[in-house]
């Protein structure tokens, strides 16, 4: 109920009538009413989206024609006029068909002519009334009328009272609710204690649908009347409910927000009393400032003015407008036109990097080639390299010489385990904590847009539900599609052609193909034993002297020490280890000095041990004869060479082949295959042909806590089973790799240096490598090549005539 329509229940009680009387105070108004001649035929006046009930007093405009001759008819007359509902509030000129053939008879109580041509009407609800006919449909609708009388109500039981005070009580329910709290009102609808009476008082107050209204109307008996009207006051009393529970949560929230506002301008105010916030217009002219300044391009420039038009319309302090600035602090900040100038002096370049690494040729000589060519094609894209290699082998310290050599900034990121495509691409700015990827970081950070930018790690990357990482830097390593890297945060285009990528991995076989394919290779293999001892003379020593707080005279370290510690506390392919040993000797002379011992201080090889206790690996491990039945490997891991022993033994059976020890799939293919041979060449060896038929065969590598995988151990398997087959034991001083065919061919293998390098290590003599592999002794040094006898071999029958022994006694 609105706050009008309530007040007409006051007026049913004090608007004063000659023909019907006071509506609502007066006990004997039914019995007037019911005295009423009606003419039976009346002047018809459709209604739209109300329904006029007995008791009603109503103002309306008139203002259709039909509707303006009707009224003047019944003024004629004795002012009483049928009002019928519309069907369908739309039609303007509805015909008898499209009203409702239940209405109520009104009596005209004033009328009031307007000064556009209608009229306006107070008219008062006296019967209910059903068209018989229509007598006419001109100039206006009259209609033959049946009065219905409202029925008498012999007694009220207790149900009829209770309806009675149901529909007060939710009557005044739905009034607090909507603020309307008036005794008068409530002292009218206490007066009524006729059914029909009230039923009709209070559907005409309800906002309700014509259906329903006129489903109220159309009910002649009190009591099912009172009872539709109870179950309208009940739907309406929810409805109430919920409209001032929405209220009050809207002006809750309006309240706040006022309060909010009060307290921020407050908090302006006192910042800019303490100098604290510089007005809001400094800021933004800032910003402009420094868009002039950072001179981004012609798209970024106009993303920029966009966002800035946005933020001087908002509040300064709203989270959106906290965004805005947060973005446009990053385009300010990025280096779109700060480049660095290359040192383009070649020879200047080659001293540097000479002066920073030892040895690294191929890795050198690279980079001395793409500064003649930017020498003399300035507009060329940045190289894609990936250095490949062992932990330790410098690989990363690499970078930072190649980037003092350009004379670039160096910046550097990890991607091990990284699993975020965001770190790469950034985060949109729709959500919380966004930022922009790694890439971008970096840019910042550095404040240039050519740095030699190394990414380490690169075959550590992972993936799952939030992307794949590698994925994303497919379009960062294109260079024919990193000159407009987008970055989610930025969402603007970023030039990242001048940067001069460099990635680092330890294998390639976790790198996708794709992204492999966007790089250049350069593999950087492990040292000889000379090449660590001249590093650890040159780099590694004088760093860990500097660090430990000595000085350069006060620690003595022949080369004869630093070759004692490689070889007896390390065995590797790089020199992490070897530093990580020559620190531990510093620390300890640091203490004497600390202490206030004066230096210099020697050590001695004898004096090692006190300083790092008993050696870890001995010449001694390496046996002088070895059994029948075992072979040495080569094998290459990602850290480096390796050295495997491979150890067969036959045991009374049918011929069962058990391994132990680990291993991939690849080597048990190979074990197969070197069984199927030694059979298949049994006659050439001097085999038993029928040994499957008497014996079981066990093959194992021992470490069998470590995986074994690869395509190395063929030879070295074949030439093990035969050892152990004919009980010809195997010279000890030989190692061998290679994989092998049904047919006895030794097929090509990789890691030739790093092999060659752990068999040197371990005291080998003598190594036999595939025939195809001869073009990668060219990467072995001289030196190397000096302490070890390579043979190249087509055919494994090449093999066991030189490595095998007299027969066992």
């Amino acid at each position: 109920m609105t706050d009008d329509i309530l007040e007409s229940i006051l007026v049913l009680a004090e608007e004063d009538d000659a023909s019907a009387g006071a509506i609502g105070t007066a006990p004997d108004d039914d019995d007037k009413r019911s005295t009423i001649q009606y003419p039976d035929v009346l002047p018809v006046l459709p209604v739209r989206d109300i329904v006029v009930f007995n008791y009603m007093i109503l103002p309306l405009f008139v203002g259709r024609e039909k509707s303006i001759s009707a009224v003047q008819s019944a003024l004629e007359k004795q002012r009483f006029l049928f009002m019928l509902t519309q069907r369908d509030e739309k039609v303007e000129d509805p015909k008898p068909d499209e009203l409702y053939e239940y209405g109520t008879v009104c009596s005209i109580m004033r009328t009031l002519k307007m000064p556009d041509g209608r009229l306006k009407i107070l008219v008062q609800g006296m019967s209910r009334g059903r068209v018989k006919s229509f007598v006419e449909t001109e100039p206006h609708l009259r209609a033959e009328v049946e009065i219905l009388p409202e029925p008498k109500l012999e007694e009220t039981n207790s149900t009829i009272e209770a309806m009675i005070r149901a529909a007060k009580d939710q009557t005044e329910r739905i009034m607090n609710l909507r603020g309307v709290s008036s005794p008068d009102i409530m002292g009218v609808l206490n007066s009524v204690s006729n059914p029909g009476r009230l039923s009709d008082l209070v559907a005409s107050n309800l906002r309700l649908r014509v259906p329903d209204a006129q489903a109220i109307l159309e009910t002649l008996d009190p009591v099912d009347r009172l009872d539709l009207t109870n179950a309208q006051l009940a739907k309406e009393v929810e409805v109430a409910s919920m409209q001032a529970r929405i209220q009050s949560q809207a002006k809750e929230g309006m309240d706040k927000a006022q309060k909010d506002f009060y307290l921020r301008e407050q908090l302006k105010a006192i910042r800019h009393e303490l100098g604290d916030m510089a007005d809001e217009s400094e800021e933004l002219d800032e910003i402009r400032e420094a868009l002039n300044k950072v001179n981004p391009p012609e798209a970024v420039r106009k993303e920029a003015d966009k966002q800035l038009k946005r933020l001087t319309s908002m509040h300064p302090d709203s989270s959106e407008a906290t965004v805005i600035r947060t973005y446009l602090d990053w385009i300010t900040d990025l280096p779109w036109q700060e480049l660095s100038e290359d040192r383009l002096d070649i020879k200047e370049a080659q001293k540097i990097l000479d002066t920073d690494h030892y040895n690294l040729q191929k890795v050198k000589e690279r980079i001395l080639e793409y500064l003649s060519v930017r020498k003399l094609n300035p507009e060329m894209k940045g190289p894609i390299l990936c250095f490949v290699g062992p932990p330790g082998v410098g690989k990363t310290s690499l970078g930072r010489s190649i980037a003092r050599a350009l004379g670039r900034k160096f910046l550097r990121i990890s991607l091990g385990g990284m699993r975020d495509e965001a770190e790469i691409r950034g985060h949109r700015r729709t959500y919380i904590g966004a930022m922009p990827g790694r890439i971008i970081q970096g840019l910042k950070q550095v404040g240039t847009r050519n740095p030699v930018f190394m990414m380490d790690e690169i075959d550590k990357l992972g993936a799952d539900f939030r992307g794949d990482p590698s994925s994303a830097l497919l379009e960062v390593l294109d260079p024919e599609q990193n000159s407009s890297f987008s970055d989610h945060y930025m969402n603007v285009p970023f030039d990242l052609s001048g940067i001069m990528f460099i990635c680092t991995a330890n294998s390639l076989d976790s790198v996708p193909a794709p992204l492999l394919d966007r790089m250049e290779v350069i593999r950087i293999p492990g040292y000889t034993e000379q090449e660590k001892v001249k590093i650890a003379h040159r780099y590694l020593l004088p760093r860990q002297i500097k660090d430990n707080g000595l000085e350069a005279q006060e620690v003595q370290l022949s080369d004869t020490v630093l070759r004692d510690i490689i070889r007896g506390y390390t065995r590797e392919a790089g020199l992490r280890n070897v530093e990580r040993e020559i620190g531990s000797v510093c620390r300890k002379l640091a203490r004497k000095k600390a202490e206030g011992k004066s230096g210099p201080f020697r050590v001695t090889p004898a004096g090692l041990e006190k300083y790092l206790g008993p050696a870890i690996f001995l010449d001694e491990e390496m046996e002088k004869n070895l059994p029948a039945g075992v072979a040495i490997g080569l094998a290459w891991t990602p850290v480096g060479g390796e050295v495997l022993h491979i150890e067969v033994t036959t045991m009374k059976g049918k011929g069962k082949l058990v391994l132990t020890g680990k291993l991939g799939d690849v080597m048990k293919e190979s074990a197969q295959a070197a069984l199927s041979l030694a059979r298949s060449h049994a006659d050439v060896f001097g085999i038993d042909p029928e040994f499957t038929e008497k014996h079981d065969i066990h093959i194992h590598v021992p470490a069998g806590a470590t995986p074994k995988d690869g395509p190395s151990a063929g030879v070295t398997l074949v030439t093990a089973l035969i050892s152990a087959l004919t009980d010809i034991p195997v010279r000890a001083d030989v190692c061998m790799t290679g994989e092998i065919s049904l047919r006895g061919r030794v097929l090509p293998v990789g890691g030739i240096k790093e092999k060659i390098l752990a068999a040197v290590a371990h005291g080998m003599t003598h190594v036999f490598i595939p025939k195809q592999n001869r073009r990668d002794l060219a990467e072995v040094p001289a030196e190397l090549r000096r302490k070890i006898k390579v043979t190249p071999v087509e055919m494994v029958d090449e093999i066991w005539p030189q490595v095998c022994t007299k027969k066992a006694d």
